[in-house]
């Protein structure tokens, strides 16, 4: 009986890995709707050209100082 929920936990943890890779790798390809340094909204613009930004423009020009 301890195989059966071993096996079951094994595969609960599997799922939820495979779940979350899911979710940031879609989460990495659509980028942000806002800054994580500042919390301001990128400009739609901005996401258009670079879809996987997650800075605004000011934020990211420090970032890369």
């Amino acid at each position: 009986m301890t195989d059966f929920f071993d096996r079951a936990s094994e595969l609960e943890t599997e799922f939820r890995e495979q779940a979350l890779a899911r979710h940031f790798e879609q989460w990495r390809q659509s980028g942000l709707s806002h800054c994580e340094d500042c919390g301001d909204p990128i400009p739609g613009a901005r996401r258009a050209a670079i879809p996987s930004c997650t800075r605004c423009v000011l934020c990211q020009q420090l970032a890369e100082k």
